[in-house]
């Protein structure tokens, strides 16, 4: 869309104004006037009213809702935000192109993935040239050998405006390719078969699942979940005949419970599919024989309350990570041939008061597991046969590492990814009875960067209430000193008990170098510290997630790793309902704040079980049909708590297609904002129209979000 200039931007909104308006509603037409004297979109307020527990609000802004997609007035509105983004950045083009350049410029153009061995063939992808998306291969050896093209993806998303490939997989025959792809980002996928020899596609389409397919041994069936296109959950556990109309596919499992999202996966083995089960505060697994095509689920143990576990299949036994009186999870063990009796599983490894056992690899011979002590990863491995562990080293104190591409129980060598805040994604390989490691590759970062340059720092900030929170802050050691003279950028999440890992970003590097400290608050909500960090940063604790982000705030300024005019924050999904309480509690702290996808309507979102995904988020924010939820809920709900008062500079984004935080709660916001804050500071509103909750699809197009962002800050820089 061409640059709208600020007339223009004016009769479209007064436009929309006045198509929003019904006859029998007062129409709201005072403007709003920016630093640079152009009018910003207003929007009507339509009461809207919403009465539980005896209490009453108000939402002018509800219109705004539009499940479709298509109201023109809706659509109208947004729009005009983006037209008054792009006007108001106009001047900071130059800037954007310059960071998109700076950034693009340090990835390899030309970029392979490590192969990972899965039967007889060792698969990988390929990015070429200018390409946005990936090329599937495989090849006979891990040297690539006799390659196969398995899927271009430019090639599929060729005239598209979004596209993703959820998964592939090739049916054990090696006879069809299934595939899954979303052309919408509603994360809805539908699922297509090509012929592996011809390379023609088969008249099978599956539609509305959730992406996952995991094959039967016998190479003509899959199995898929079905999503409800309402609530986008999917619940539904179907077995496709290859060949054969969706229509005519089999109900092979249906979740009754709305709080429980429902996967699906395979043994190492290949022996058994599981049906997992997952909610926020209850986790388990159904078993289907993979051999039988004609098989029915079975329970690996009945589901409780507050029970949660997850296995693996190695031989006769199972392996269960479970917190069965063991809130930072132990290790069990239970023969196949036991199942059903949770009473016949016997310990492995044992809980740790103080230590969190977050996951483990298992092989023929041995056991790797990784656990978290004091927010610092650990890994060790286990002789099977002997009993003796040893402890992978490595450099960094504070680092990244996940287990991955550990397809095949045979393998003497465990495969992982490592990274720290200084160091770029490596992939190892190590071997399981020496402990040596073998760099496969490490992530290419093209120019002039060289890890001597940084330097990062792991230390704990004491909240208001006394709690220790872990910080880790990555800064370019010549713009650095510790005299509260450097521009501090603070990032958070603090949910769903998702850790926010210190790892490295190339394109972090645009801020380093220009003397940014870059800080992760590693704020309770997240599992740094184990599971009671997580407990204590949900449901009626929610607010030390938020207590905590502004403590740390506070005290990197107060110790001097910050200028106190001169610090950003950045969240997004529910670490933009972070940036929404915080600036409702600490506005004075930031001078710019980025808020991306995020989720600020929390009551009437929650209220509401026809919006996508609201039931399975009872047990992380409570249900407010409630009264002592909803009490809480409403007193840091970021829409709801606005208030007249001084708010920072704000840049929202969002996707009108996110299937996880719908693109009305920041229109809302951004609206109510506008009217109540007192100040005369930028507030920005971007929709990407044909994206969803991550954003355009595209590696590089990415790319120019960020771009957005950094020249967003850095401009507010300029101007101080």
């Amino acid at each position: 869309m061409q640059k709208l200039r600020p007339l223009y931007i004016a009769l479209l909104s007064a436009a929309l104004l006045q198509a929003c308006s019904p006859a029998n509603q007062n129409t709201d037409t005072s403007s709003s006037t920016s630093k640079q004297g152009v009018e910003a979109p207003v929007a009507e307020k339509v009461p809207h009213e919403m009465t539980i527990h005896g209490d009453t609000r108000i939402d002018n802004y509800y219109w705004m809702r539009d499940d479709e997609r298509k109201d023109p007035k809706v659509l109208a509105y947004l729009e005009a935000e983006n037209a008054y983004t792009d006007e108001m950045l106009a001047h900071t083009e130059d800037l954007q192109q310059k960071l998109f350049e700076e950034m693009k410029s340090r990835i390899a153009k030309d970029d392979n993935s490590v192969p990972v061995r899965d039967g007889d063939y060792y698969y990988s992808t390929e990015m070429r040239g200018d390409n946005e998306y990936p090329i599937y291969v495989r090849s006979t050896d891990f040297s690539g050998t006799n390659k196969q093209i398995l899927l271009n993806v430019n090639e599929l998303a060729e005239g598209k405006d979004y596209y993703s490939v959820g998964s592939l997989e090739v049916s054990p025959d090696d006879a069809i390719l299934a595939y899954s792809e979303d052309t919408v980002s509603r994360r809805m996928y539908e699922i297509k078969l090509k012929n592996m020899k011809t390379g023609e596609l088969l008249p099978d389409q599956i539609k509305n699942t959730s992406g996952d397919i995991v094959w039967g041994n016998d190479g003509q069936h899959f199995y898929y979940i079905k999503k409800d296109p309402e609530t986008l959950l999917g619940y539904q556990v179907y077995r496709h005949k290859v060949g054969t109309e969706q229509q005519q596919d089999e109900l092979v499992y249906e979740e009754q419970d709305t709080t429980f999202y429902t996967g699906i996966r395979k043994s190492k083995d290949d022996s058994k599919i599981y049906i997992i089960h997952d909610a926020t505060e209850s986790k388990g697994v159904s078993l289907i024989d993979a051999n039988d095509p004609n098989a029915k689920p079975v329970e690996f143990v009945p589901r409780e309350d507050g029970l949660e576990y997850s296995i693996a299949k190695h031989g006769d036994d199972y392996y269960v990570l479970t917190n069965l009186d063991a809130v930072n999870f132990r290790l069990m063990r239970v023969s196949a041939d036991k199942l059903g009796d949770k009473q016949h599983w016997q310990e492995v490894i044992p809980h740790k008061e103080d230590t969190r056992l977050e996951d483990i690899e298992l092989f023929d011979q041995h056991l790797v597991y990784k656990q978290r002590q004091r927010g610092l990863t650990e890994v060790f491995v286990r002789n099977l046969n002997t009993g003796d562990e040893q402890e992978l080293s490595f450099r960094d104190k504070a680092y990244t590492l996940y287990f991955y591409g550990n397809k095949e129980a045979d393998n003497p060598e465990l495969r992982l990814y490592y990274t720290s805040m200084t160091t770029p994604g490596s992939h190892y390989n190590v071997d399981l009875n020496s402990l040596d490691k073998t760099l496969l590759k490490q992530q290419p970062v093209l120019g002039d960067f060289k890890p001597e340059n940084y330097a990062s720092e792991r230390l704990f900030v004491t909240a208001r209430d006394g709690a220790e929170v872990p910080v880790t802050l990555v800064y370019r050691k010549d713009k650095f000193k510790k005299d509260g003279a450097n521009p501090l950028y603070q990032y958070g999440y603090g949910s769903y008990g998702s850790t926010s890992e210190p790892s490295f970003s190339s394109n972090r590097l645009s801020l380093l170098d220009r003397g940014f400290v870059f800080a992760i608050a590693h704020i309770r909500g997240s599992q740094m510290l184990g599971r009671t960090w997580y407990e204590d940063g949900k449901k009626l604790s929610k607010k030390n997630t938020f207590n905590d982000f502004v403590d740390v705030t506070k005290s990197l300024v107060e110790q001097g790793y910050g200028a106190e005019d001169k610090v950003f924050a950045m969240g997004g999904s529910a670490g933009g309902l972070l940036m929404g309480a915080v600036i409702n509690q600490a506005p004075e702290l930031y001078l710019g704040v980025a808020a991306h996808v995020p989720f600020v309507d929390v009551v009437t979102t929650m209220l509401d079980e026809s919006i996508p995904l609201t039931t399975n988020e009872f047990d992380e924010w409570g249900n407010p049909k409630e009264k002592v939820y909803y009490d809480y809920m409403l007193s840091y709900s970021p829409y709801d708590q606005i208030s007249a008062q001084d708010y920072p500079n704000l840049l929202v984004t969002t996707g009108l297609f996110d299937s996880q935080v719908q693109y009305f709660e920041p229109a809302k916001w951004v609206a109510k904002l506008r009217d109540y804050k007192t100040d005369d500071n930028l507030l920005l509103f971007k929709t990407e129209m044909e994206a969803g909750h991550g954003g355009v699809s595209g590696r590089f197009k990415r790319l120019q979000n960020t771009a957005l962002e950094y020249a967003f800050f850095l401009d507010l820089l300029k101007n101080q």
